[in-house]
């Protein structure tokens, strides 16, 4: 669970939704292998996220960006919740539209 909060982090800290999970699965990946698997699904959507976010940032010169851009963060926000409701239940969350960049 902690590694799909500490994404929470980018709200204070600049890709801080990348550097969290990132943190968290790299300190226990070799001694947890729930917590393996869900830092790597965090950490691969927070990419997509970022990702996402800067494509948007980009479109807001189109205007369209403005929207994207609202649309990605209520998103992030939701399925973030969503992600450590389940992974505190002890399910494996699968974030959907996710690129799965780290294997």
């Amino acid at each position: 669970m902690l590694a799909h909060l500490s994404s929470l982090a980018g709200f204070f800290i600049p890709f801080g939704n990348v550097i969290g999970p990132l943190i968290v699965w790299l300190i226990k990946k070799d001694t947890m292998p729930f917590v393996a698997d869900q830092g790597k699904e965090a950490l691969n959507f927070n990419i997509t996220v970022a990702i996402a976010a800067i494509i948007s940032g980009i479109l807001i010169f189109v205007v369209i960006g403005f929207l994207l851009l609202a649309v990605v963060a209520v998103g992030w926000l939701v399925l973030t919740i969503l992600a450590c409701i389940e992974a505190n239940k002890g399910v494996a969350y699968r974030y959907p539209f996710t690129l799965r960049l780290i294997s």
